[in-house]
């Protein structure tokens, strides 16, 4: 079956994962800090810019954030990882549907945030 040409991927280095996915007007995406720093702020930070980087291939950018879903390793990290989100993402007209969630990550506490967004491409 020949690729279809109205989606279109932006592999993960991961095999079977896409970083980003577009379709419809659409960018599904995922993020997280690819170099795992110390503390939640400095993971948040990272994966903030990570999630820009996506959203700007894939024609997009925050302002036009959707849906949000932040799973954290650990929620006692919520309100520190607040304080990063809450700068980043800027004014009212920014601000996404977002949910919080407690999550087993699966890499031993090694990463501490991963974000899964959904956004309108430009």
């Amino acid at each position: 079956m020949p690729p279809h040409k109205d989606i279109q991927r932006w592999h993960a280095p991961a095999r079977g994962r896409s970083l980003a996915v577009a379709h419809g007007g659409l960018v599904y995406a995922v993020a997280y800090d690819p170099d795992a720093a110390q503390g939640i702020a400095a993971q948040t930070t990272n994966a903030l810019a990570f999630l820009n980087d996506r959203l700007a291939e894939a024609g997009s950018d925050k302002s036009r954030l959707l849906q949000v879903t932040i799973y954290l390793q650990d929620m006692t990290m919520k309100r520190e990882m607040d304080v990063v989100w809450t700068e980043w993402i800027g004014p009212p007209e920014n601000w996404p549907q977002r949910a919080c969630m407690g999550a087993d990550i699966g890499d031993n506490g090694t990463t501490l945030i991963e974000i899964v967004a959904i956004a309108a491409q430009v």
